[in-house]
């Protein structure tokens, strides 16, 4: 993954922070400080009510994801690419396993959920975000022999899907009342467009794969409201937690 530099430029010694491992530390950051107050830590003092096996799982994949994102930007500023080539198909197995336990918990949470309060629009950023995921991790594979893609692909792809991170620290770390769909996609875009400049800059345009990934990041926070408003969105929801009896 992210592989941006020549075997050349790998040979060199020294290690250079590059943009995106800027970007994947801002991602870590999120992920690690909102589950740390509202799992990490709950569940290491003995403050949180037991979890059930999936749950574990799922946060053991997505814990797995952000820290091989690091390693690998990490590999990049130290020219180490070919160890960051060599664990690329092992990346793509943790992506996959993090895609589908992604869906798996968003199935689960549906199969109890009575969609009171903000719990209708909860579940549009629930609903959408695994196949986000999963569709920009793909094209990011896809595009492996493009790195300047490749890694926009990847970053872009992980941020659509950084949402629950994102309310904890708000919510729970910054003490916000309210649900913070604003805040979060004003944070998610920040990043998006950031990456859209750095890729402007650097290769002189921004790709069409990455325009089309920008796109599935930012065009579903516009259907936030008119779909979940619609009478027939609860029926959606409830038929994904009717494929699983969860207990």
């Amino acid at each position: 993954m992210m592989a941006s530099v020549s075997e050349a430029g790998a040979a060199r010694a020294g290690f250079r922070p590059s943009f995106h491992l800027w970007i994947v530390l801002i991602l870590v950051a999120y992920v690690f400080f909102g589950f740390g107050i509202t799992y990490f830590v709950p569940t290491a003092t003995g403050t949180r009510p037991p979890d059930s096996f999936v749950v574990h799982l799922h946060g053991f994949a997505w814990f797995s994801w952000m820290l091989l994102l690091l390693t690998q930007a990490l590999l990049i500023g130290a020219r180490k690419v070919k160890w960051h080539r060599s664990i690329g198909t092992f990346g793509i197995a943790v992506g996959t396993f993090a895609a589908l336990m992604a869906a798996t918990i968003v199935i689960v949470a549906a199969s109890t959920t009575q969609l009171q309060g903000v719990g209708r629009p909860v579940f549009w950023l629930n609903v959408t975000a695994p196949p986000s995921f999963a569709l920009l991790f793909g094209l990011g594979i896809w595009a492996a022999k493009k790195p300047v893609v490749h890694r926009s692909l990847m970053l872009l792809a992980t941020i659509s899907i950084i949402m629950p991170g994102m309310n904890r620290v708000y919510m729970q770390g910054l003490g916000i009342q309210h649900f913070t769909f604003i805040e979060t996609y004003v944070s998610m875009d920040l990043l998006v467009a950031a990456l859209l400049w750095h890729e402007r800059k650097t290769a002189g345009r921004i790709s069409g794969l990455t325009w089309f990934g920008a796109a599935v990041v930012v065009v579903p926070q516009f259907l936030l409201y008119p779909v979940t408003n619609q009478d027939w969105w609860p029926g959606v929801v409830y038929w994904l937690g009717s494929l699983v009896e969860y207990h």
